[in-house]
């Protein structure tokens, strides 16, 4: 038993195995979690004493896992989710199609999507999640602000970023004039953020990064002064990089130089950024990656949906990039579920390494481990050891889903299918109770994000 006996917040006993993803990825029979003040205070088995607590949650038949963690996400994408005129489109022309639409994007709508958004990740076993809101129509309001609020009311942990864009489309890039902003009012408004936000302390419930979206949609000296206020801030870095054929194609038509060569250019290739989708890498830029420290949020859903291609995380695991899984955004892969990205992390890198390439245990700590270390949180986040926040949770394995899978819970979790949270717990709140969110506004936001997505849908 790791932690103390004394009286808890919250113990979840009674389970079939906890697996704690902890530095010996230590996987318990009968285990049991406690939780005080919102980090973990206990650990054991079914042997060891359990903590008398203020709330006891038996979990039989469930594998206890650390909260899962979203490195990659657009919210505010979702009021476009699976939207028919652009479902069999290539990345490029999907965004220039979105853009007018997305340009009546306002305060409301922003704030409905994140909470949508983070209900959904919530019952598929989220408890931590970034946003790449890179989205700032003239006159929306402070959007980013209002997607915190969302997180606060559901009790999720958020590490959104300030994301931006100022290439339009008379720059040569492809956003339009509408919703892109100059480099001097993007720094003002990161900075102010930042100073509002960010809580740099160890179970921050919130924390800032600056994300400039792409290498098509920022100018290079973006790109310097982020990464120069990042350090004086000390804050994370985030951005799209290598996402598919057409980034390198266009990085060599705007720079003389593949991707990778103008990301270390402008200062990125450094231990705080990490990077979204990250599919067409060479080798040596793989290596590259590794060597700095660069964090990937592999995103295969989306990956596939666009038709990008398969991300080497295989290989980038081998050489030290500390890679996660993202959702991406909902109207690329439309499901935010990271048990689905995780299964799917599993598949295709059986299908492209080999059989023996990534098994669920790796897939786990994909979606674990891999998320703390992207957002620069390891031994906070993605674990279950004392110390670590207090979010977890209870996957039932029971039912005609998982008839027959006695042997190994952690290879059931991921090939069989599909599952939801039974139980969701973040900081030692349930968000998530009996496959059900805690919240009693479900219903109301649905109402209200439908009138939205149909107003930004008929525009």
């Amino acid at each position: 038993m790791d932690g103390t006996t004394a009286r808890a917040d919250l113990v979840v006993r009674d389970t079939l195995l906890v697996a704690t993803m902890d530095d010996q990825r230590r996987e318990i029979p009968g285990g049991w979690v406690a939780v005080t003040g919102g980090f973990v205070t206990g650990v054991g088995g079914a042997s060891d004493p359990v903590p008398e607590a203020d709330r006891v949650l038996s979990a039989p038949g469930c594998l206890i896992t650390p909260g899962f963690v979203n490195t990659h996400h657009h919210m505010f994408q979702n009021l476009t989710r699976a939207y028919q005129p652009m479902t069999t489109a290539p990345l490029f022309g999907w965004l220039q199609t979105l853009y007018p639409k997305w340009r009546y994007i306002d305060e409301e709508a922003a704030y409905l999507a994140a909470w949508v958004g983070l209900a959904e990740l919530a019952l598929n076993g989220c408890t931590t999640s970034t946003d790449h809101h890179y989205l700032h129509p003239r006159g929306a309001g402070d959007l980013l602000t209002a997607t915190i609020t969302a997180a606060g009311e559901l009790g999720m942990r958020f590490h959104p970023t300030h994301g931006s864009m100022s290439l339009s489309e008379k720059d040569g890039g492809l956003p339009p004039d509408s919703v892109v902003q100059d480099d001097d009012e993007i720094m003002a408004e990161s900075e102010r953020l930042v100073a509002l936000h960010h809580n740099p302390d160890r179970g921050a419930m919130v924390r800032i990064a600056l994300a400039p979206c792409s290498p098509f949609t920022v100018s290079p000296e973006l790109m310097v002064r982020a990464a120069e206020l990042a350090e004086r801030l000390d804050v994370r870095l985030h951005t799209h990089l290598a996402e598919n054929a057409e980034d390198d194609e266009f990085s060599l038509r705007m720079f003389g130089r593949r991707c990778v060569d103008q990301f270390a250019e402008v200062g990125w290739l450094t231990d705080r950024s990490w990077v979204a989708h990250c599919v067409m890498p060479n080798q040596d830029e793989v290596v590259r990656l590794g060597a700095a420290g660069v964090g990937v949020a592999h995103c295969p859903s989306s990956n596939m949906i666009l038709s990008s291609g398969i991300a080497p995380i295989t290989a980038m695991r081998r050489a030290g990039v500390p890679v996660g899984l993202g959702v991406d955004g909902s109207s690329s892969a439309d499901a935010a579920s990271l048990w689905h990205e995780a299964r799917l992390a599993m598949l295709l890198g059986k299908l492209s390494a080999g059989a023996d390439a990534m098994g669920a245990r790796d897939a786990l700590e994909l979606a674990t481990r891999g998320g703390a270390a992207c957002l620069g949180r390891q031994g906070e986040l993605g674990e279950l050891s004392v110390g670590a926040v207090g979010d977890l949770v209870a996957w039932r394995l029971e039912g005609v889903t998982f008839a027959g899978a006695i042997s190994d819970p952690v290879e059931a979790l991921l090939r069989c299918g599909p599952v939801s949270a039974h139980h969701t717990v973040v900081a030692g709140q349930l968000v998530v109770e009996g496959g059900r969110l805690t919240s009693d506004q479900v219903e109301d936001r649905l109402a209200r994000h439908r009138v939205a997505a149909e107003r930004i849908q008929s525009a």
